[in-house]
């Protein structure tokens, strides 16, 4: 069912479950000592393809492809869910994109320390990257920008799901809505 504004309107589970689940995932966020997150098995196999995909434009955008592929995969997939006003898809997908930023942010802080394990043991992608941009002294200070930048648009995505639920139920409840044809006798279709 859609509401007044086009978005489709979110069952009630779909509202509850998947605002638990981005808060668990928050707690797991919060709690992680690796700098490996659950979603981050996902993200990887994107971020690599990147590297292979980008490689055939130049050296350079190749390094940077894996970052690139890895937030434009989500990204691509909330622009469709957004031309469609599909409330859920738009918000996993948000949610998704913050948790790429979470990851990156690991990975630039680590662009000095070369700490991290990599895929293969290859080159450190934000390691080259701060070092050509004369950015290598920075890499805390970019990576808690980005970690910054990431709970933010996991943050506002929960906010905006919600906002989007909650709108949609009064919306349906509210005047010539759903109650508004209960009391009317008009039955359901």
């Amino acid at each position: 069912m859609r509401i007044g504004d086009g978005w489709k309107q979110v069952p009630l589970p779909v509202l509850a479950g998947g605002t638990l689940a981005a808060a668990a995932f928050c707690i797991h966020a919060l709690t992680d000592t690796d700098g490996f997150l659950l979603l981050d098995h996902v993200n990887l196999p994107f971020h690599e393809f990147g590297h292979l995909f980008f490689s055939m434009f130049g050296e350079t955008i190749g390094v940077w492809g894996g970052t690139l592929m890895q937030l434009c995969i989500p990204l691509g997939i909330f622009v469709y869910f957004f031309t469609k006003r599909e409330t859920a898809g738009v918000f996993f997908c948000l949610f998704w994109s913050g948790e790429n930023l979470l990851n990156i942010a690991a990975y630039v802080n680590d662009a000095r320390a070369l700490a991290l394990p990599l895929v293969g043991g290859g080159e450190h992608d934000w390691n080259i990257i701060l070092g050509r941009l004369g950015l290598l002294r920075h890499d805390h200070v970019i990576a808690g920008a980005l970690r910054a930048l990431g709970w933010s648009v996991m943050t506002a995505s929960i906010v905006w799901f919600l906002f989007r639920g909650i709108k949609g139920r009064n919306a349906t409840d509210g005047p010539g809505g759903r109650s508004a044809e209960r009391s009317a006798g008009i039955p359901r279709t």
